[in-house]
């Protein structure tokens, strides 16, 4: 079960939900939640019983030793914080933790429950795949809802997905079977750099939340982060004359494939990001 103490009064919430494990390739996704987290300096609010859902010789407790010597066991579970971001007309819901090993129906039902409770009627699931896009371009996300009513007034892609899902993918479809607005975000990581962290791919899906709610998310960091893990892949590509020409192959596709409406749409969604970003009081 779910255990929290009190749940707060919260305007008008969102929920954004992120978890690691088989749908956060080279953790994109959980290190967007994580970004989140960190700059909106989220509230713990509840916290998923783990001995319920999770199989500890598959998702093993960690030890970790700080700066002074002293030892902590983390155990892998799912914990839900709470966030008021600047000038942010809602609320946003962070659910943060790794996917559970069994009973995915209970967690699912109790996760999906709290979000019915603290009053949200929106969520994002975030996820992140292996894909052939070359790492010199942008990163792509898809936006996809299994809802044909929110496809239409998102103008997003309903979603055509069939095959073996993720928890990620569980709760989407729990949410639209229960009439609450659901949206998942995935970003393709190139599988050649597949190994974590992918700061460009969370960079993309953080971009794409500020798209999707029209609000505004700190970058901090994450920018020259970014930045750093494109030229360190530019770097190993370049001892490697076979990756480099295979580069050089995704790179021709991906331009050829990306029309110029598409480009257009993009040039269009950077110039409304930087409006936000400039905010109502800045002049001009």
């Amino acid at each position: 079960m779910i255990e929290f103490e009190s749940l707060p009064e919260l305007t008008d919430p969102v929920v954004i939900c992120a978890f690691e494990g088989w749908n956060d390739a080279g953790e994109a996704a959980s290190g967007a939640i994580a970004h989140l987290i960190d700059v909106w300096e989220a509230t713990p609010l509840a916290e998923v019983d783990a001995e319920d859902f999770y199989d500890y010789q598959a998702a093993r407790p960690m030890i970790e030793v700080d700066s002074h010597g002293v030892r902590s066991l983390t155990w892998p579970t799912t914990r839900i914080y709470v966030a008021t971001p600047p000038l942010a007309p809602r609320d946003v819901i962070l659910v943060h933790g790794t996917e559970p090993n069994m009973r995915w129906r209970r967690f699912t039902d109790e996760l999906v429950g709290l979000t019915v409770e603290l009053g949200a009627d929106f969520v994002v699931t975030l996820g992140a795949l292996l894909s052939d896009s070359p790492h010199t371009r942008p990163v792509p996300v898809s936006a996809s809802t299994g809802d044909s009513g929110t496809a239409r007034s998102l103008a997003i892609e309903p979603s055509q997905y069939e095959g073996p899902t993720g928890i990620v993918g569980v709760i989407a479809h729990h949410c639209v079977q229960r009439g609450i607005t659901s949206v998942s975000l995935w970003a393709a990581v190139p599988h050649y750099v597949a190994q974590a962290p992918s700061p460009k791919a969370s960079l993309a899906l953080v971009h794409r939340i500020e798209d999707l709610l029209d609000i505004v998310v700190p970058l901090g960091d994450l920018i020259e982060q970014a930045h750093a893990w494109e030229v360190g892949v530019d770097e190993l590509a370049a001892e490697d004359e076979d990756v480099a020409d295979y580069v050089r192959h995704l790179e021709q596709a991906r331009d050829t494939a990306d029309l110029p409406e598409a480009s257009g749409e993009a040039i269009a969604r950077e110039f409304e990001r930087y409006l936000r970003r400039r905010g109502p009081d800045s002049g001009g």
